[in-house]
């Protein structure tokens, strides 16, 4: 449904009529292409991470696997995984890695939301603009650690075992600047719901089109990650033991 939104949200952003409207400016043949970048990002930005969502699934039938509680991997058990399987995939089959590449995108949805917006709540756009872009930074922060985390330990020799679970474990318990990373990255969600709500009553979006994004970023703010989400059941290939082809962390 979140997709659907990001649909009519482009349409209304290339809607030439809309153009004066939405922003305060004289319309010419140079803003067109300008609103028709921002309205494929906010194309992009749904297709990008629906396909994270399925690459943190090593097989089809995982995704239909469910259970009622989460159970983090022990550290032990991903260091383990990660120096056995030796960085032998490409960086690029992580998920993780996929979604900090396309991280610019959002900031160019923050803008594009900004003018939908700003012509009826001016301030209150402006301010939601900024936690977008504010969290973009620290979302980048987060993606960033995870990628180096997981490429650097994929790298020791497993006669060091030991100090590389050590050290892993220090890295990602959630506290300091970890923990401190990990929730302002959550300002990003929070910046594009609060966009959302920017335009409720302009008619510029339906009302159900502004619903399904918050509800979308409220699921993400609840649950923070697909490894989060109570209802998922550790896929079969993760508790055999294989990393490759799927993700493992427990906070980004």
């Amino acid at each position: 449904m979140c997709f659907v939104s990001a649909i009519s949200l482009l349409f209304a952003l290339c809607d030439v009529e809309e153009i004066y409207s939405i922003v305060a400016m004289t319309a010419t043949s140079s803003i067109l292409p300008v609103r028709k970048v921002l309205a494929a990002a906010l194309l992009v930005f749904p297709c990008a991470f629906i396909l994270v969502f399925i690459m943190h699934f090593h097989h089809l039938a995982d995704f239909f696997h469910f259970h009622l509680h989460y159970v983090p991997r022990s550290p032990d058990r991903v260091a383990a995984a990660l120096i056995a399987a030796h960085n032998r995939w490409p960086m690029i089959h992580d998920p993780h890695v996929f979604a900090y590449l396309m991280l610019p995108v959002f900031p160019l949805c923050a803008f594009a939301l900004y003018l939908l917006g700003r012509g009826a709540r001016p301030l209150a756009s402006a301010i939601a603009l900024m936690i977008t872009i504010s969290g973009s930074i620290y979302m980048g922060g987060l993606f960033g650690m995870w990628t180096a985390f997981y490429r650097g330990i994929g790298l020791v020799d497993p006669a060091n075992l030991a100090g590389a679970t050590a050290t892993f474990t220090a890295l990602t318990t959630p506290q300091g600047a970890f923990l401190m990373t990990t929730w302002l990255a959550k300002l990003t969600m929070l910046g594009i719901a609060v966009q959302m709500l920017t335009l409720v009553g302009t008619r510029i979006v339906p009302a159900w089109s502004i619903v399904c994004v918050v509800l979308g970023c409220s699921l993400f703010l609840a649950f923070w990650d697909l490894d989060n989400w109570m209802l998922f059941r550790e896929p079969k290939s993760r508790r055999e033991g294989r990393i490759e082809d799927s993700c493992s962390c427990d906070q980004c």
